[in-house]
C-alpha cells in the first residue's frame, strides 16, 4: 500500500515542527518553502541591529532532515492549489497530495497604504533584517558628511508598533546610541539621534500584564526612547511621518512593526478567509469547509471558549498546533479519532535592553535582571542546533561584558553583476 502524502506549505515554526514530528511516520512528507532555511523570527531584530549574524538564526532545512528518508524538501513557491485534483502547482512543477497543511504564516500588513509600503522598512524575514541592518549602518556613515539641515531627519528613527518586535528594536537602537556610536564615531556627536516608538493603543505590549506594560515603558524611556501611545500613523512619504492628530516627525528611517496579515494561497476560496486573511479551522485545525486541508500557525484562526477571538499569533501556538496535528495524523493512520487542540499558555516575554526585560508566566510576572536572564535562556533553548546556540551565547557574552559587538559590517548587494 502506497504511503499517503502530506504537503506542508511553509517552513516556519508550525511547518517545521509538524515535519519534524512526522519524520519517522508512515507518511511521505513534502515541505515547500521559497527559502532553503528556517528563520528564527524572535531574534530577527538582533540581526537588524548588528548583534547577531544572519546565519546564527537561520537553519538549513536539508540539514534538519538529513537522515529522514520520508521528508522531501522543495525550495519553491506554491503558486496555486487545485482542491479538486489535490494538486499543488509550484514554481518547479506540480505535486499531488493526500493531505494539505497550510503553514505559510503572515506577511507585513501596511493596511493599504502604498506610500508606507514603499518607504518604510519591514522586518519579517532574514533578507529584510539584513536590508534594515545595512540601512541603519549606512545612516551612521551618512551622518558624518550630511549637511546640518538634513541631520535631524537622518538621525531620527521611528519604530511603528508597540508589540514585542517594536519594543525590542527600539531598545536595541537606543543602546546603540548609548554604547556603540561614541566608540565607532569619536569625531561625531550622535547626541541628537532620536528613537520614537509609536503605538496606536493606550499601552505597549498590550497582550501582557499591567506590570509588564508599565515597566517596558519605563525601561524604554530610561534609555531615551520617545514613546507615544494612543498615536496612529497617517502617512509617510520617505521624509515626513504624518500622524492622525496632525503632528509631523521629520525622519528618513521608519521601521514598520505594526501589523501582519495571513499570506493568501491561490486556489483557496476567498470565502474561506476571515479577518486578517486567516483561515478559520475546527478544533483539529482542519478548514471548516474544505476536507483534508489543514491550517496551523499564524494563518490559522480557531475560536475556542478560552480564545473566542482566535489564538495569539505566537511561535508557542504554532509549535503546539503542529505537535497536536502530528499526533492526530498518526491517530488517523491507525483509524483512531483525532483529538481537539487546546492552547496551554506558558507565558510571554520581551527584552528592552541589557538587564531590562519583562516576563509574564500564567501565575505571576516579573521584570528586570532575572527576567532578562530568563528571556535569554528560553530563546537559547529554542534555537535548533547546538552550534548556533553556542555562537549566539558567545556573541551575547561578549556583548554583555563589552557593551559592543564585532558584526557591524556593511554588506550591500550590488545592483547588477560586474562584467
Amino acid at each position: 500500500m502506497a504511503r499517503k502524502r502530506i504537503a506542508i506549505v511553509g517552513a516556519g515554526f508550525a511547518g517545521l515542527t509538524l515535519a519534524q514530528r512526522l519524520k519517522r511516520s508512515d507518511y511521505d512528507i513534502w515541505i515547500f518553502d521559497k527559502h532553503n532555511y528556517h528563520q528564527f523570527q524572535p531574534l530577527m531584530y538582533q540581526v537588524a541591529t548588528a548583534r547577531l549574524e544572519p546565519s546564527s538564526i537561520s537553519f538549513p532545512l536539508r540539514k534538519v532532515f538529513q537522515h529522514c528518508k520520508n521528508v522531501h524538501v522543495r525550495v519553491a513557491k506554491v503558486e496555486k492549489v487545485d482542491l479538486d485534483r489535490k494538486n499543488l502547482q509550484t514554481t518547479i512543477g506540480e505535486y499531488d497530495y493526500d493531505y494539505l497543511v497550510i503553514a505559510n504564516g503572515a506577511e507585513t500588513n501596511y493596511f493599504g497604504n502604498e506610500e508606507l509600503a514603499k518607504y518604510a522598512y519591514p522586518m519579517k524575514s532574514v533578507p529584510e533584517a539584513i536590508q534594515l541592518r545595512n540601512r541603519i549602518l549606512q545612516t551612521f556613515e551618512d551622518a558624518i558628511i550630511a549637511p546640518a539641515e538634513q541631520l535631524e531627519s537622518l538621525l531620527t528613527f521611528v519604530v511603528v508598533g508597540g508589540g514585542p518586535t517594536g519594543v525590542e528594536l527600539a531598545g536595541a537602537l537606543a543602546e546603540m546610541k548609548k554604547n556603540v556610536l561614541p566608540r565607532d564615531y569619536p569625531d561625531k556627536d550622535f547626541s541628537k539621534l532620536r528613537v520614537f516608538l509609536l503605538e496606536g493603543l493606550p499601552n505597549l505590549l498590550n497582550a501582557m500584564s499591567d506590570e509588564s506594560k508599565k515597566y517596558s515603558r519605563k525601561y524604554l524611556q530610561d534609555l531615551g526612547v520617545i514613546v507615544k501611545t494612543d498615536t496612529l500613523l497617517s502617512n509617510y512619504d520617505g521624509k515626513t511621518v504624518t500622524l492622525k492628530n496632525g503632528e509631523t516627525i521629520a525622519s528618513q528611517n521608519v521601521i514598520w512593526a505594526a501589523g501582519i496579515s495571513g499570506v493568501k494561497l491561490d486556489g483557496i476560496p476567498e470565502e474561506a478567509y476571515s479577518r486578517g486573511n486567516r483561515l478559520p479551522v475546527n478544533r483539529q485545525n482542519e478548514l471548516l469547509q474544505i476536507k483534508d486541508v489543514f491550517a496551523i500557525g499564524d494563518i490559522a484562526y480557531m475560536e475556542t471558549n478560552k480564545y473566542p477571538k482566535g489564538h495569539p499569533q505566537l511561535a508557542a501556538v504554532a509549535n503546539e498546533q503542529a505537535e497536536v496535528l502530528a499526533k492526530n495524523f498518526i491517530r488517523m493512520a491507525k483509524g483512531v479519532m483525532p483529538k481537539p487542540y487546546e492552547y496551554h499558555d506558558k507565558g510571554s516575554m520581551a527584552t528592552i535592553g541589557k538587564r531590562k526585560a519583562v516576563v509574564d508566566l500564567p501565575q505571576f510576572s516579573f521584570q528586570g535582571r532575572l527576567a532578562w536572564f530568563t528571556w535569554m535562556f528560553v530563546h537559547l533553548m529554542l534555537i535548533l542546533s547546538i552550534k548556533n546556540r553556542l555562537l549566539i551565547f558567545i556573541n551575547w557574552a561578549f556583548s554583555y561584558f563589552t557593551n559592543d559587538s564585532t558584526l557591524r559590517v556593511l554588506m550591500d548587494a550590488p545592483d547588477r553583476k560586474s562584467n
